[in-house]
């Protein structure tokens, strides 16, 4: 297989990025690897998706930092979608808000050119395109959910505060890693104007149920297939622990990765969720988990799988290689009998 992965930028891609780390494995397993930044893609005069990228050497590669460096090094190829057997979108729509507002959509759109032209495209493209905030997850049954409210009005907001006993997360719709959210109580109430229009310069503001149990961190837990991603009878999940007095559980912002036991209440969530995940052609996703509810659902870059391959010691890479394996496998003998969104999950 030649398999294309789109990131946010070359120049800036993490060492220890789950893209990087995937890109590896498949580069173990005999396949070629194109890397291609959002900004090196285009539209080619004969109709096809188009991109500049970058094939690092086939070698045995001791780290992600090794890998980068080498990928950096090459010298560019100009190559179309007829070039490519599966593109993988691992772009974040979000890390482009501010400073290249241009870019996210790019990756979806020329996703959809390359399928369009019998690339298996992952996640599939089409409902990526509706995916790109937080308004997504709105659209799985609410028992998953805290309560929510998504709004630009403070008097809206305020309100839901009251009803929520004086405690709500407050948090952009549109954004990842832990950027720009606050807990608000009673103490910093009269913050509240500041806090809305720091949040309110990118977008809407999302007021959330606060959850106690989130004292004690988040579960991210990665579904692939619309199923619990498993290994040698592990799960790809772990506890991702917050700093002190900090409410984010990210790992940008300085949270503690820890191994966790998945229970039968994540697992249930995870079945919630199947059906559309299946329907939405959403091949590899993360669900942030706190107690018995869904936070959050990232279905462009879940990231952290190197930190569970490290806790579990299970190659958690290879089965998603695997599977996107049998997946063009199927298109090779199907071609375009089975569309993109269903081959996506098989």
């Amino acid at each position: 297989m030649i398999i294309g992965y789109v990131i946010n930028d070359i120049a800036t891609e993490k060492d220890h990025n789950t893209t990087v780390q995937l890109a590896m494995q498949t580069q173990r397993m005999g396949h070629r690897v194109l890397l291609m930044g959002v900004a090196d893609l285009c539209y080619t005069a004969d109709g096809r998706m188009g991109a500049k990228a970058y094939e690092p050497p086939a070698r045995a590669y001791r780290s992600g930092a090794a890998f980068m460096a080498a990928c950096r090094k090459v010298v560019p190829q100009r190559i179309s979608s007829a070039d490519l057997d599966v593109l993988m979108l691992r772009n974040d729509p979000s890390d482009d808000l501010v400073q290249r507002p241009w870019a996210q959509q790019a990756g979806i759109i020329f996703g959809e050119v390359a399928a369009t032209d019998g690339v298996l495209v992952l996640n599939d493209p089409a409902s990526l395109a509706g995916a790109t905030n937080k308004m997504y997850f709105q659209h799985f049954p609410s028992i998953l959910r805290p309560r929510t409210l998504i709004t630009r009005d403070v008097e809206e907001i305020r309100a839901f505060f009251t009803e929520q006993d004086q405690r709500m997360i407050l948090k952009p719709l549109q954004g990842s890693g832990g950027r720009n959210v606050f807990r608000v109580n009673d103490q910093n109430i009269g913050n509240l104007n500041q806090i809305i229009e720091a949040i309110s310069r990118d977008g809407y503001v999302i007021a959330q149920e606060y959850l106690p149990d989130a004292k004690d961190g988040d579960v991210r837990l990665f579904v692939m297939n619309g199923a619990p991603l498993q290994r040698d009878g592990k799960y790809a999940a772990f506890r991702r622990v917050n700093a002190k007095a900090d409410i984010r559980s990210n790992l940008k912002a300085g949270a503690t990765p820890t191994p966790v036991r998945v229970t039968d209440t994540m697992l249930e969530l995870v079945e919630v969720v199947r059906p559309k995940l299946m329907k939405d052609g959403m091949f590899l996703v993360g669900l942030d988990i706190v107690g018995d509810k869904l936070m959050e659902i990232n279905v462009f870059s879940p990231g952290g799988l190197l930190y569970i391959v490290e806790l579990e010691h299970a190659n958690f890479y290879e089965t998603i290689i695997q599977a996107v394996e049998k997946k063009h496998h199927y298109k090779q003998l199907y071609g375009e009998r089975i569309r993109n969104k269903l081959l996506a999950t098989m």
